[in-house]
């Protein structure tokens, strides 16, 4: 795997750019675990954030979390409001539990750093903030206005945030998503749609001893929906169809009056997404006395990569040899807030940390990569034009 090195030729008169500086405001930012169901806990975050915006050329805006989720939080330069700019996204949200920085406490060991949400996405989201903060310093405006979304809610799929994301992404020329690296600093320049569905199926009830013909078994009819849900997988196209939850019936001497299940769809184009889509909601019933009903639709659209988010990749990547480092681009299966944008905006992910171990108990990020990401954030802003 892929390691940065420090070198001179990384350097300059400034020390915008060290390592430990950017560790330890990222270590304040995991050091408040922010699980999305725990909105208080992602309130604190976003309080500490709009702070350290406090002297900078911004104007903020909090918006104020709904249906359970914490706030959002928008900085916008003072400058290029006018105009489509950069658009910034990084989500405060984590998919660990209260407490679970107690089994993952921040720690450096090497080169790794540990911490929940440190990796995703954590760091990214700092070092975008910080390479902005570098920008400020110098005294500089960015050719193009800035706008940086924190969001509370994308671990569970940005029900709160996706109208706002859309809105702003149509307003902007370019996307940055600083979700992490892939595979030792890999770029994102596509991702999978994602699809959530439920099943729900209705049975006839009977005593399973004494009149087990007048039964008509709920669970039976599932397996039906599991096989044909199963046989969707298609991975040469890139298809995957999972049923991730299944439940049925009330006792063991009972034919099951009622199941459920619940599916996630991973798809990598528009035309697989129709495809899709339609067969899981098509499904019926094979069993008479039974009904099938499926609701459910796709909530992350696929992100392929098109000539605006191609041409924006070869940029970073110029930008990346100049700094010192390859930048190499990949498709993962993933969803992520970028699904929202790509399809009209040049969109780039994966600008975040390098790293390991998303939603793990030893997820970590490489201290290595601090600084040349950071530099890349900073040199984005400072040439997209």
């Amino acid at each position: 795997m892929m390691r940065f090195k420090d070198t001179d030729a990384l350097m300059t008169n400034s020390n915008w750019f060290d390592s430990q500086t950017i560790l330890d405001g990222i270590r304040r930012w995991v050091e408040i675990e922010t699980p999305t169901e725990a909105p208080e806990q992602v309130n604190k975050l976003i309080a500490m954030v709009a702070e350290q915006y406090r002297d900078l050329p911004v104007t903020l805006e909090r918006i104020a979390g709904v249906d359970g989720c914490g706030d959002h939080l928008i900085a916008r330069t003072i400058w290029g409001q006018d105009l489509p700019g950069i658009l910034v996204l990084s989500h405060l949200d984590t998919v660990h539990p209260m407490g679970f920085i107690e089994r993952l406490p921040f720690k450096v060991e090497g080169d790794s750093a540990f911490g929940p949400g440190i990796y995703d996405m954590k760091g990214g989201a700092y070092i975008a903030q910080h390479a902005f903060r570098a920008l400020c310093a110098a005294a500089d405006r960015s050719p193009l206005g800035i706008t940086h979304i924190f969001t509370s809610d994308e671990e569970i799929g940005s029900p709160t945030s996706r109208a706002l994301i859309e809105q702003e992404g149509r307003r902007a020329k370019y996307v940055l998503v600083t979700e992490p690296a892939r595979d030792g600093g890999k770029i994102v320049t596509g991702r999978k749609g994602v699809g959530r569905f439920e099943v729900f199926i209705k049975g006839v009830p009977a005593h399973a001893g004494t009149r087990p013909q007048d039964g008509r078994s709920a669970n039976r009819e599932l397996a039906n929906v599991i096989l044909a849900l199963e046989g969707m997988n298609d991975l040469e196209r890139g298809v995957s169809v999972n049923v991730g939850v299944v439940r049925g019936g009330t006792r063991p001497n009972v034919t099951p009056e009622e199941a459920h299940a619940e599916i996630d769809l991973r798809v990598p184009s528009f035309a697989d997404a129709e495809e899709f889509v339609g067969r899981i909601l098509g499904l019926t019933s094979k069993t008479e006395g039974v009904t099938v009903k499926v609701t459910g639709a796709l909530n992350r659209p696929p992100y392929e990569k098109n000539n605006a988010g191609a041409a924006l990749y070869e940029h970073a990547k110029t930008l990346a040899a100049e700094i010192g480092f390859e930048l190499i681009d990949a498709h993962t299966g993933g969803g992520s807030d970028g699904n929202f944008t790509a399809a009209h905006t040049a969109t780039l992910d994966g600008l975040g940390v390098d790293g390991k171990g998303a939603h793990t108990h030893y997820e970590q990020l490489y201290v290595s990569s601090l600084e040349p990401r950071a530099r890349l954030l900073h040199r984005l802003y400072q040439t997209l034009r």
